[in-house]
């Protein structure tokens, strides 16, 4: 249910709030547009967030946790306070340009 790169990711913000999509985009650096989509209609498959579309134009679409999903929150909680304690000790995610090698085109 939560395996993958981005899922953990997705399913923290959804935690604190409610989201649109291009705001899930821009709150997971280096996630793409076709992963993203991927994922939420995953999780939104395994019944861990609802998606909900406006009948507006332009089109306005929010995700967020479902009840079955608030049910993690302690789980959520854990995470945070292990952050808290260890969080400046975990290496920073270097972006996908800056793994590539010089004059090496992407």
């Amino acid at each position: 249910m939560l395996s993958g790169k981005w899922k953990l990711e997705i399913m923290w913000l959804l935690h604190q709030r409610i989201y649109r999509f291009g705001e899930l985009r821009k709150g997971i650096p280096g996630i793409t547009q076709h992963m993203l989509t991927a994922q939420l209609r995953e999780l939104e498959a395994d019944g861990l967030i609802s998606r909900t579309v406006f009948a507006e134009v332009p089109r306005r679409v929010e995700y967020e946790m479902t009840s079955k999903a608030r049910a993690l929150g302690p789980m959520m909680e854990a995470l945070t306070a292990w952050w808290s304690e260890h969080g400046s000790s975990v290496p920073q995610k270097r972006s996908d340009s800056s793994d590539r090698k010089a004059g090496e085109r992407g």
